[in-house]
């Protein structure tokens, strides 16, 4: 076979491929550029064969960071590393990229080979999810995260008072800055304390502020964060841990609408809204007699419950994407996202310090990682598979009970209905059937419609 021969069957080959395809020889000049290359970049073929390929691309990384110029050095392969090319029009094209070496038969390097996939479809379509299941900076498609967010706007137009119950971490700051950028006090203030934070007597000054000569060293009058938050909302978190004393004088403000500076002598009324946290159970509280009953009825008004992230592990993988997606524009990285394993391992991992200890995770594994995916040895080592978590059933969860914990999620959402379900899930209704019967899978009473199931199947409407 002629050298001409192979040359057209190797051409044929590339434009066959559905990615970009370019190699380059040893001065970085481009000696060959598939169709997908043209389509993705914009340039012909004929105009990008001969140049420097960094005249081509204009890529994010063609400056300091070129993936192929560190393989060629190095000779190691990049694979899933992430950047932007800049096309003929000027517009920039997200890709995924891998590079390798070109040798001949000596095995001396002459070039370099790169590959690369057009990822503005997969973008548009994050883009898309994340508008559909963010809510404010609040992320979550579980049936849990769903109720709630379909309750948010009613009661940020409320002027009602909110206490905002959870575990740590959970994310109970982020729930009440989003009922006040909801609400009609968006351009007032927010103000946050942490009743836990300050002893108590300087937690009374905090909140209600003093006048001048209250006391040694009040030199001059000082707001407090009631008064701060005129207009606006006033977050005031732990509020579980307030002393007794303090429980009065903020019963007092709740029903009076007015404070009286430490040291004052009148009483200036107030216009602030008032939501509150705990990470504590206040009815088990004020069973103990640690807390009021009366105060916990006037914060109580309206009651919002967080739930741990172990009881919404669908959330994990839209809450890592997420995250991957803040830390790379923070830290000006371009990973592209966690690795099968490492999500397994997320998925499996109980979180006792909730979002913010995921949050956490994936910072780590921003330091340690310096492109592509995010690996295992990327993790605290606790959260790496051993023999002995292994040995303890302590293994990642299975691709069998990822899915079917995704459709029971599903099922819960939609309230049984199971088109709904299937259309969330991005799979065929008949799909749906039959993994519910191969998954063993318990399906909610109600049809969608608000009508109880007689036996075990329902046409859904």
């Amino acid at each position: 076979m002629s050298a001409e021969m192979t040359q057209r069957q190797d051409r044929t080959i590339l434009d066959s491929v559905n990615e970009g395809v370019f190699t380059v020889d040893r001065d970085w000049r481009i000696t060959s550029f598939n169709r997908a290359a043209e389509r993705i970049t914009g340039v012909r073929r004929d105009q990008a064969l001969g140049r420097p390929c960094c005249e081509v691309f204009r890529a994010s990384i063609c400056e300091a960071q070129c993936a192929l110029r560190r393989t060629m050095d190095s000779g190691t392969p990049v694979v899933n590393a992430t950047a932007y090319v800049v096309n003929h029009r000027g517009r920039r094209t997200p890709i995924r990229l891998a590079t390798a070496v070109l040798t001949d038969e000596r095995g001396a390097v002459v070039g370099g080979v790169e590959t690369f996939q057009d990822l503005t479809q997969v973008e548009q379509l994050q883009k898309e999810l994340q508008a559909r299941y963010t809510f404010e900076d609040i992320v979550g498609r579980s049936a849990a995260m769903t109720r709630l967010f379909e309750v948010l706007p009613q009661i940020a137009e409320s002027a009602s008072t909110v206490l905002i119950e959870g575990p740590s971490g959970t994310g109970k700051e982020l729930f009440a800055r989003a009922i006040h950028n909801l609400s009609p006090r968006r351009a007032g203030p927010f103000v946050a304390v942490n009743c836990a934070a300050l002893p108590d007597t300087l937690l009374e000054s905090e909140l209600f502020g003093h006048v001048a000569g209250a006391f040694t060293d009040a030199r001059r009058d000082k707001p407090g964060r009631f008064a701060l938050a005129v207009g606006g909302t006033l977050f005031l978190d732990e509020i579980g841990d307030i002393s007794p004393a303090l429980q009065v004088r903020l019963l007092r403000v709740l029903q009076e609408r007015e404070i009286e500076p430490l040291g004052g002598v009148r009483p200036v009324p107030i216009d602030v809204r008032v939501i509150a946290a705990t990470n504590r159970d206040l009815a088990k509280l004020v069973r103990g007699g640690t807390f009021r009953e009366d105060l916990y009825y006037r914060v109580r008004v309206v009651h919002l419950e967080l739930p741990p992230l172990r009881k919404r592990r669908e959330d994990i993988p839209l809450l890592v994407d997420h995250l991957v997606n803040r830390f790379n524009r923070l830290q000006g990285k371009q990973i592209a996202g966690v690795s099968d394993e490492v999500m397994a391992c997320l998925m499996d991992w109980g979180y006792p310090g909730n979002v913010r200890e995921l949050e956490n995770i994936i910072e780590q594994a921003f330091v340690l990682c310096r492109g592509g995916l995010v690996e295992l040895n990327h993790l605290p080592a606790e959260l790496r598979p051993t023999a002995s978590r292994a040995a303890g059933g302590g293994r990642p969860v299975s691709l069998e009970a990822m899915e079917k914990l995704f459709i029971s999620e599903a099922l819960q959402r939609r309230r049984g209905n199971r088109r709904q379900a299937a259309a969330d899930l991005g799979i065929n209704v008949s799909t749906l059937y039959r993994k519910i019967h191969a998954l063993g899978i318990e399906t909610p009473q109600e049809d969608g419609r608000g009508r109880r199931r007689q036996g075990t199947i329902a046409q859904d409407a």
